[in-house]
């Protein structure tokens, strides 16, 4: 078939290139080909046929004009006058000689020869024969009768007449012969063959051009094809048009049937006869034979004939210069459409499970994805669908089987269904389907529900409502995961008068299974969140420490997708001193909540040493980049790396504020008119990093300030960088009220999206100072006896705060530690005193040298001072600054 298609597309190309169809057509291998070599043979044969014919008409004709001519001259020669008296003569040759010339000569014969009854010549045209034997058969002439006959003469081929000269009494005295030769008479055919030929050639011209325009014809109408090949295409035409299971009829322009397969005879119940007939007599219904009639087009035009409904395509034939007519297809759609229904609800089907991969199990929420299951289900499966979950699984825990069910949730087409409602307490009986199911852990077909007695046992009275509602099949489902059944699913049917099916059981099952494995991932999710939950508020502040320096208030919003690593924090300083910490673990789930709980039990243990910000963040890197070099050998472990913090110290005796930062966003200052700034403070990077150090940015506060602490969540989020987020949070803090809970809510009312994507925490703090008239300083000369100077002044300094009681311990304290900072350490040497919430003493020496606390035994002479301070103080310890340490303790006021 592909050299046939070959050979179409050649000859296609051979009807608008002369030279090409000429060259196919003389190829002889198609039956165009071979029609114009038949007929240029038959055309050559008979110019041929005729030529020949011509030849031979003529030669004969040549033969026969000799024989009449030479007839005819001998005979008038031997009857003219004088012939007889001539031979009767002395010298018959002298008499007839010049006579028979002349009569040649005028005849245009050859030759007229007078002999005596014996043959011998008279006349010749040649004189030296005269007086010869005649040649030639004379015997019939000496009878009476001429003679005329071919012979083989002198002069070459010839027609000879010999006739009988008599005299008047009937005997013969003479004989006259005439004679011409075959090339004498042929001469004029001779000369008419030229022109024959011609002729002959023209014929056979014109009827090659004729053929071979009738040949180009049947080539376009053959395509090229050669004989085998035309009868195999309709052998397998024919085949396929009496195989195929669409009936096709062919119509003339005049509604004549022409064609029609066996199936359109099956279809339409055509007569034997029909083709050669007009369509409307061959017993078609009305409909169907109008439609054939006409040649309209049509397509897929349903006709009801007898019990079949017949589609009708129907296209002319004369589109592209065929026949007028028509080609009508007829296809019975009776069985198309029952499995077109059929298929039409495989893929409702299907789609109706794609589209439960896709909707069920968009959120984490055990409860809402019961809900998208019933949402998805009603109407497009059941009328009614129901979730009965276990308590415990609601919780995140394992289902118990021995435990009621609670129904999560219920979906139908109306509202007022006489079902359990949502969170009715649920605890079916073992004869019921949805008992069965949480059994068996197989699903349950009652396609009845009139006729089910174990379902009705379950609660006669509300059974008999849901019956006359109209809810009339159920199918239960078991909820399963693994080897847990996590509750059960119910669909009712009341819209349809058909009963679930077998077939629908199985949709059921399908659609239940694929919902189960994302409500038990719901479940898990809610028992991690809750075990991260509990184990991020442990590891929170539950309460702030209790502090003069600041008004605080702070808020902590977990993120939607979980318990992430943000945390602050309020750490009490030497010195009525406050530490505030803000950070943040990237990610979410229990390890960043236990990397956080890490990270702020470190800056705890930091903050005791009383470190300069920077220094403190530098330990904290160092920490973290440990942390991440052992999770790194552990193959399931993830590295910290992303964790940032801002570490900021208020002083409220000099309303100084040190920060420094690690990867985290600059905290936001409002002073006391209200007006919104963001301290430049050097950002350095993420904990963990390392190579770059550490900057401490200083801040003076005016009383009455608000710093304002924050983690990324809160001025991030995928609608906007950060830079939008801080210029938002300006606006927010610009209308904020004056105290740190109306600045924490009014933060969140404008900053906080509906679905956080990230932890948010939130630290504002107010500043305090403390009044002058509770501080109290004394240089102290490097001489032993100034420590009796010392005494003196506080005690002068404890009775004008009406801190009489603590003289004693006061003195103590400042006499052990002013004797170590003159003997051990450097001047200048200063004693301070605060009044806060504790009674605080503080002794500055330049030295960096620090004491240490030891067990002297009792031969030593020194060594009990630092012993006795801490016995004394409620606490104490060294803090280093830049040119020197203080040593301070702190003792509780009285009544505190």
């Amino acid at each position: 078939m592909a050299s046939v298609r070959r050979r179409r597309q050649r000859d296609d190309r051979s009807r608008w290139h002369p030279v090409a169809g000429l060259r196919s057509v003389l190829s002889g291998r198609s039956v165009a080909g071979q029609v114009f070599v038949l007929h240029l043979l038959i055309v050559l044969l008979l110019v041929v046929a005729a030529v020949v014919a011509l030849v031979l008409q003529a030669q004969r004709d040549s033969e026969e004009e000799a024989r009449n001519r030479s007839l005819a001259v001998a005979e008038t020669f031997a009857n003219s006058p004088g012939v007889v008296e001539a031979l009767r003569s002395p010298d018959p040759t002298a008499a007839l000689q010049n006579r028979a010339e002349a009569a040649r000569e005028r005849t245009g014969v050859d030759f007229v020869v007078v002999m005596n009854p014996d043959g011998i010549r008279y006349t010749h045209p040649r004189p030296d024969r005269i007086g010869e034997q005649f040649v030639g058969t004379i015997e019939p002439a000496l009878a009476g009768e001429p003679v005329v006959e071919e012979i083989e003469g002198t002069i070459g081929r010839l027609v000879q007449a010999v006739v009988p000269v008599t005299d008047p009494d009937g005997s013969v005295v003479g004989l006259v012969s005439s004679g011409i030769t075959t090339e004498r008479v042929g001469g004029a055919a001779a000369d008419q063959l030229p022109l024959v030929l011609s002729a002959a050639a023209v014929a056979l011209a014109l009827a090659t051009g004729g053929a071979a325009l009738v040949s180009r014809r049947l080539l376009r109408q053959t395509h090229g094809l050669g004989p085998h090949e035309m009868t195999r295409m309709y052998e397998h035409h024919d085949a396929v048009l009496h195989a195929v299971r669409e009936g096709v009829i062919i119509v003339d322009g005049d509604g004549t049937l022409m064609l029609a397969n066996d199936e359109a005879h099956r279809l339409l119940g055509l007569p034997e006869d029909g083709e050669g007939r007009h369509v409307l007599d061959i017993g078609l219904d009305p409909g169907t034979a109008e439609l054939l009639s006409s040649g309209r087009v049509a397509t897929d035009e349903v006709h009801l004939v007898g019990d079949r409904l017949l589609a009708v395509n129907q296209r002319p034939t004369d589109r592209a210069g065929g026949p007028p007519g028509s080609v009508a297809t007829v296809r019975d759609s009776t069985e198309l459409r029952a499995l077109s229904g059929r298929a039409e609800v495989a893929r409702e089907r299907l789609n109706m499970l794609y589209d439960a991969g896709v909707g069920i199990g968009t959120s984490l929420d055990v409860t809402r994805t019961a809900e998208e299951l019933t949402e998805l289900a009603v109407p497009r499966f059941a009328d009614f669908v129901a979730v009965d979950l276990f308590e415990s699984v609601l919780a995140g825990g394992h289902p118990d089987a021995t435990a009621t069910l609670r129904r999560t949730a219920m979906t139908g087409i109306r509202e007022d269904a006489p079902l359990y409602p949502v969170n009715e307490m649920i605890r079916f009986i073992e004869s019921s389907p949805q008992g069965r199911s949480l059994t068996t852990g197989r699903a349950v077909l009652e396609p009845r529900l009139s006729e089910a007695p174990g379902w009705r046992a379950q609660d006669l009275e509300r059974s008999g409502q849901v019956v006359d509602y109209g809810i009339h099949s159920l199918i239960t489902v078991p909820l399963r995961a693994g080897a847990l059944v996590l509750g059960v699913v119910s669909f009712w049917r009341s819209e349809k008068p058909e009963p679930f099916d077998a077939e629908e059981q199985a949709l059921a099952e399908e659609l239940v299974a694929r919902a189960a494995v994302s409500i038990d991932n719901a479940r898990r999710y809610t028992r991690e969140h809750s075990m991260a939950v509990t184990l991020q508020r442990s590891l929170l502040p539950r309460s702030l420490p209790e502090q003069t320096a600041l008004e605080i208030a702070y808020r902590y919003l977990p993120a939607q997708a979980g318990v992430g690593g943000d945390w602050f924090d309020v750490l009490p300083l030497s010195g009525a001193r406050v530490a505030l910490v803000v950070g943040d673990v990237v990610g979410h789930g229990l390890h960043a909540a236990a990397t956080m709980g890490r990270l702020r039990t470190a800056v705890h243990n930091f903050s005791s040493l009383d470190l300069p910000p920077d220094e403190l963040l530098s330990l904290l890197d160092e920490l973290v980049a440990r942390i991440d070099q052992d999770e790194a050998q552990e193959e399931h472990s993830a590295p910290v790396t992303g964790a940032t913090c801002l570490y900021a110290v208020y002083d409220p005796v000099s309303r100084h504020c040190a920060v420094a930062r690690a990867g985290h966003p600059p905290p936001a200052l409002v002073r006391p008119d209200g007006s919104v700034e963001f301290p430049d403070v050097p950002a350095g990077p993420p904990l963990g990093l390392g190579g770059l150090p550490f900057e401490t940015a200083e801040l003076e506060l005016p009383e009455g300030s608000r710093l304002v602490l924050y983690t990324d969540g809160l001025v991030e989020d995928r609608a906007h960088d950060i830079d939008v987020g801080l210029e938002l949070l300006r606006e927010a803090l610009s209308r904020a009220g004056d105290s740190p809970e109306d600045t924490c809510r009014a933060v969140l009312e404008s900053r906080r999206p509906v679905r956080a994507g990230d932890d948010i925490a939130l630290l504002v703090a107010r500043t305090r100072a403390l009044a002058a008239d509770r501080i109290a300083e004394w240089p102290v000369p490097s001489d032993p006896a100034a420590v009796a100077e010392v005494r003196a002044a506080v005690t002068r300094k404890l009775a004008e705060w009406e801190l009489d009681e603590l003289t004693f311990t006061t003195e103590l304290i400042l006499s052990e530690l002013v004797t170590n900072a003159i003997r051990y350490g450097a001047a200048p040497i200063q004693v301070r005193m605060l009044y806060d919430r504790n009674l605080i003493c503080e002794v500055y020496d330049s030295s960096s040298t620090s004491p240490h606390l030891r067990y002297a035994t009792m031969t030593d002479e020194g060594g009990r001072g630092l012993f006795l301070v801490a016995q004394i103080a409620e606490r104490w310890g060294t803090r280093y600054l830049p040119a020197g340490k203080v040593i301070w303790a702190e003792q509780p006021l009285p009544g505190a």
